[in-house]
């Protein structure tokens, strides 16, 4: 037993000294699942090494159709052709669940076609607006397609990162560039086929197994028994207890 002029050896801390990095533990808190970064760690599919976190499986696969293959898909090219815009929405809203296809039509609509039509009204009133006017409209209107240019191109690179797919003809952004109608027609046709090549492939279909009921035999069970002592020359009576 400690006397009484002996002094504690252990010292209560007050709430000023106590470190404010150390938190109250609520209830239940100590059961949750605590992440371990080895356990998320990528691994390859045939040697079943670890990757590095920075690895990306290269870029090789080719694409399914051709940049002039519009043709193949009657549907996409009629809507690619008058309606570009209705095509780009579709493809953007594929691409990202979240994303509904009428904001990227929108953008689209008075980006790409506006421009193109603030273009032709230029080229008709040649001559009667001021040139130097005209000359900074078309400079313009050049810098936006390109602008517009770099942002679809952009959406055909995230297409080709989904499906490991190669750079054709060139660079996303040059191919949208030079060919923005074909490149639309030709990542509809794309994700329209990956898709439904997903939607094809085999499914193991696993049946729940049979419910089983326990039924009551006791009704069954004196009936039995009244059989077998009767053979026996005896009877039974079976009441309940």
């Amino acid at each position: 037993m400690m006397g009484e002029d002996e002094t504690s050896r252990y010292v209560k801390l007050t709430k000023a000294q106590v470190s404010s990095d150390e938190q109250d533990i609520e209830p239940g808190e100590l059961n949750q699942a605590i992440p371990t970064s080895q356990l998320d760690i990528r691994t390859c599919n045939e040697c079943g090494q670890a990757l590095p976190e920075s690895y990306q499986a290269p870029a090789n696969e080719p694409w399914s159709t051709g940049i002039f293959g519009c043709c193949e898909d009657t549907d996409s090219c009629w809507t690619g052709l008058f309606c570009p815009c209705v095509l780009f929405g579709r493809n953007i809203e594929r691409l990202r669940d979240e994303t509904p296809w009428t904001t990227p039509c929108i953008c689209h609509a008075v980006f790409v076609e506006g421009g193109m039509a603030l273009a032709g009204v230029t080229a008709c009133t040649y001559g009667i607006i001021d040139p130097r006017t005209t000359c900074l409209i078309w400079e313009g209107l050049f810098f936006a397609w390109w602008m517009c240019g770099i942002y679809t191109g952009l959406a055909r690179q995230t297409l080709q990162r989904n499906y490991h797919l190669k750079d054709s003809p060139c660079d996303p952004c040059m191919v949208h560039c030079c060919m923005h109608w074909c490149a639309l027609c030709q990542e509809h046709r794309e994700m329209k086929s990956r898709l439904s090549d997903e939607a094809a492939m085999s499914m193991t279909v696993v049946n729940p197994p049979p419910v089983q009921e326990m039924t009551s035999r006791d009704h069954q069970e004196p009936t039995t028994t009244s059989e077998g002592n009767s053979k026996d020359g005896t009877s039974l009576e079976m009441r309940a207890l």
